[in-house]
């Protein structure tokens, strides 16, 4: 191969590489709605939408897993709330995705009773989403490696805000450089890590993990307490008070969840 050739067969393979950097380094975009119920019947109502249309034509139109996740009993909001976690690989997937569904007549026909409940039959009483961006550390979700009774499950969603833009980022950059490595080494088996970039809460993060159940949830917990890494990070001057207010879930999936 002369010198010319060998160049450019060198040009080629590093642009190669370069867009295959890139490529993996793209970060999922999440949508995360929250429906507040106040009956059984919504509840009910809620889960034959979401189980027979809703899931159904986010795997036609490529959204390959929907989280659908309520308050564990003992929770205060249990029977009032019902959080739904819709992974989507670009900003413009997510802003396609509407309208594909207004276009899907299977869905359409499938979840009737819900879009077309009636004004003083609504299948919820009002809904918030939040949409976000996942951290660069963890740029792509994933669904929890646990294996037992989805029933039993614990999976818990935490809000973290920050008092100020700055703090908030502070505590980003503390999560991408080590936090949710010790929660990997701690077998929580998270499902994802994001950055909100339109909620009601913001500047906050957000995150999942997913615990067997309540035991091994609280195990967890005690440990990172006392993990060297957690204890070392905590003391960093550059990640004090960056969190002014911690929202904690303790959900569990319907047995129709994907993840």
């Amino acid at each position: 191969m002369n010198r010319k050739n060998f160049i450019f067969t060198l040009c080629i393979v590093f642009s190669f590489f370069l867009s295959s950097s890139l490529f993996a380094q793209k970060r999922d975009i999440y949508e995360l709605i929250t429906y507040h119920i106040e009956s059984a019947d919504q509840e009910a109502m809620l889960d034959a939408y979401l189980e027979n249309a809703f899931i159904p034509a986010a795997h036609r139109h490529g959204v390959s897993n929907v989280g659908v996740f309520k308050p564990i009993a003992s929770q205060p909001d249990a029977g009032q709330k019902v959080y739904v976690f819709i992974p989507f690989k670009s900003l413009s997937e997510f802003e396609a995705f509407e309208g594909k569904l207004l276009k899907d007549q299977k869905y359409l026909s499938d979840g009737d009773a819900y879009i077309n409940a009636a004004f003083d039959n609504p299948p919820y009483k009002r809904m918030e989403t939040s949409i976000m961006k996942a951290m660069t550390e963890h740029p792509k979700y994933a669904p929890s490696k646990l294996t037992n009774s989805k029933k039993d499950r614990i999976y818990e969603l935490r809000s973290y805000e920050g008092p100020t833009e700055r703090l908030y980022r502070q505590k980003v950059k503390m999560f991408n450089s080590g936090e949710m490595e010790i929660f990997d080494r701690l077998n929580c088996s998270p499902v994802f890590y994001a950055e909100t970039i339109v909620g009601a809460n913001m500047p906050n993060l957000m995150y999942m993990t997913t615990h067997e159940n309540m035991d091994v949830r609280n195990e967890h917990w005690k440990q990172f307490g006392v993990d060297p890494k957690w204890v070392e990070m905590r003391d960093i001057e550059e990640y004090k008070n960056t969190v002014s207010r911690n929202d904690t879930r303790l959900l569990y999936p319907t047995e129709y969840s994907d993840l």
